[in-house]
């Protein structure tokens, strides 16, 4: 225990800093120091080195000069607001090592006390450029965020690897770029290069088309040519995961045919899908205006019957070059990485791309159209059974990537998560069924997407739009209150979820006992979300659906379950005992364990199992038929 202190010193004890402080305040930067975006030129072109060849430890190292016109305080910024990913995700904190010189000198920084992502300096007199040596640090292990560099593959994203001047739009700061890879790597972007050996020089473009042009390299590659413009281009760990069958390949043909046909258009000089399997390297979905970055787990040719869901990327992140790319929401698009984007309009840039991706992969016949309508089914089941439609509208989940910073959440079926997905394919389905029906079948989505995104072949630049935009160009297909319609699916709260549109198209969402072959239930018999209301992974519970049998027992995410109705867990004895309970009184008996503790439920479930599918309602073809033949 401390010895008590006489009352007069104890006051001056605990005054006597504050009054320190308030007589020798600290100096802070001046408020609003950081200049404004202006659409002007920068004078000079950024230039960037980096080599790329440390990949054991995982390091970038850069050097950067930046020219200078005049001396005096600058401001140079690190990336935060980052297109595709709708919310401040720059790494900032893998950025070490940042030294600045001009005339040979070191110049000093501080970074802004509010925006971390700031840099001030005071360029000296006389100085024309300043030279930048820093490191990006990739994540070498899974906690640290996404693995960018292995010993066999690299994801080069240029806003890791560059700082950029403030005041300027960075559509008017040019640059130009130069990467040293590993020896016998070769590397793709959708930015033209020159190859010299390992060393990689990239056209001179704006910085804006930089950060919009990531590059993947590695040690294992393939290029595959899709179409005169379209390119894949697939890296592995090994040589083994390269080998695509000519019917896959075609496939993917298929898609960016099938794509070009709807839309009527290319906004790309030329396209390259950036495709990684990997083990190693962080997995990715990320769209650009002339590539896209899609990462997935080894298998995606050699196992191909097992991995439907993974081909859903490929046609999701294309659809983008039409769809966020080229036509984005006004109050996404931003004159440089600084400025705030808001996503009131992601139910159009992330939901109808989400249709278009399923429509095309039927289309392309990537995936056959038996599973994508179990792929359909499984998405309406979860979006029709979340409590959380009660109290929270669908427009309000366009702000989940600021507010989460896309962590996951324990509770997302009373919190919802980033429905604007999902839940933004079913109102476009519906849109498509309206049109459908007000024609008289003569318009589909498909008329609204040649007028909405075809035009102006081979602009990568952007074109915004508001939602009066969206109304006006449905309206010109078909005249209708659009905007009244759209207002309602996007702020009402609602207790189910908007399945008209599969309805009108002539199919509805049933439960059986025969687990969907989009879900997990297929695979491990650890599906029981639309039974008991929970599932379970290999290391406990991952779901527990509010409100659900299981919920109203007390169980929780992480909860393991040890044993069901006296004896040993496994799914399928799980799966045995909700048969047996159903039409009975007695409840199931789980033993649970959390941590070192235990603990006995008794879920009081008596329905059978529920698996989520779609049934056809009507004779002949069907609008939802219509919609997924090939054009």
């Amino acid at each position: 225990m401390k010895p008590m202190l006489p009352l007069a010193a104890l006051l001056l004890a605990t005054t006597a800093p504050a009054l320190a402080q308030n007589s020798a305040p600290q100096p802070v930067l001046p408020v609003n120091t950081i200049p404004e975006a202006r659409d002007v030129p920068y004078p000079g072109t950024l230039q960037l080195d980096i080599d790329a060849t440390n990949t054991q430890q995982g390091i970038f190292n850069v050097k950067e000069v930046i020219p200078v016109a005049k001396s005096g305080h600058m401001v140079l910024l690190f990336p935060k607001w980052l297109p595709g990913n709708h919310g401040p995700r720059g790494e900032i904190e893998k950025l070490a090592g940042l030294q600045i010189r001009a005339n040979g000198k070191r110049v000093a920084w501080t970074r802004d006390p509010v925006d971390v992502y700031a840099f001030h300096i005071d360029v000296p007199a006389g100085a024309k450029k300043l030279d930048l040596e820093f490191q990006f640090i990739s994540a070498t292990v899974a906690d640290q965020g996404r693995i960018v560099m292995t010993p066999a593959m690299m994801s080069l994203q240029w806003n890791s690897m560059s700082l950029y001047p403030a005041g300027y739009f960075t559509r008017r700061i040019p640059v130009q770029a130069t990467v040293k890879y590993p020896t016998g790597w070769s590397a793709a972007s959708g930015l033209p290069s020159k190859a010299t050996g390992s060393t990689y020089t990239y056209d001179k473009t704006t910085y804006e088309i930089l950060v919009d042009s990531p590059v993947l390299a590695g040690r294992y590659y393939r290029p595959i040519e899709l179409s005169p413009r379209v390119t894949l281009d697939v890296f592995a760990d090994s040589p083994e995961e390269l080998d695509a069958k000519p019917e896959q390949i075609e496939a993917h043909k298929r898609l960016v045919e099938q794509a070009v046909k709807t839309f009527g258009t290319q906004h790309y000089d030329h396209y390259h899908f950036l495709l990684s399997i990997s083990e190693e390297l962080g997995g990715i979905g990320l769209e650009h205006h002339r590539s896209s970055e899609d990462g997935t787990r080894p298998g995606y040719f050699t196992k191909w019957d097992e991995n439907t869901g993974s081909r859903n990327l490929l046609p999701h992140e294309y659809t983008h070059s039409w769809d966020g790319k080229f036509r984005r929401g006004a109050d996404l698009w931003t004159p440089d990485y600084r400025t705030p984007m808001r996503g009131s309009l992601l139910w159009v840039y992330e939901g109808q791309t989400q249709f278009w991706g399923y429509v095309f992969q039927a289309r392309s016949g990537l995936v056959n159209k038996a599973d994508t309508l179990e792929a359909y089914a499984a998405i309406m089941a979860s979006l029709d059974n979340r409590p959380a439609r009660e109290w929270r509208p669908l427009v309000d989940t366009t702000n989940d990537p600021v507010i989460t910073a896309r962590r996951p959440k324990g509770w997302v079926s009373q919190q919802r998560s980033e429905d604007y997905y999902n839940e933004g394919l079913l109102v476009w389905m519906e849109v498509d069924s309206i049109l459908r029906e007000k024609s008289g079948g003569t318009k589909s989505i498909d008329d609204f997407a040649r007028s909405f995104f075809g035009y102006r072949d081979g602009d990568f630049g952007e074109v915004t739009y508001t939602l009066d935009d969206v109304a006006s160009t449905l309206n010109s297909v078909v005249p209708w209150d659009w905007k009244s319609f759209l207002n309602e699916r996007l702020s009402a709260v609602t207790e189910r979820a908007p399945l008209k549109g599969f309805e009108k198209n002539g199919y509805k969402l049933v439960y059986t006992d025969v687990p969907n072959k989009a879900g997990r239930g297929a695979k491990d018999a650890a599906d029981f979300t639309y039974s008991l209301g929970l599932t379970i992974g290999p290391k406990g519970i991952t779901n527990v659906t509010w409100d659900s049998a299981a919920f109203n027992a007390g169980m929780d995410l992480g909860d393991e379950i040890v044993a069901v109705n006296g004896r040993g867990y496994t799914g399928d004895r799980l799966k045995d005992a909700v048969k047996a309970a159903k039409g009975s009184k007695e409840p199931i008996k789980l033993l649970l364990k959390s941590g070192d503790r235990y603990r006995e439920v008794a879920i009081d479930y008596h329905e059978g199992l529920r698996y989520p599918h779609l049934v056809k309602t009507v004779e002949g073809e069907a609008g939802l038929d219509k919609l997924l033949e090939p054009r």
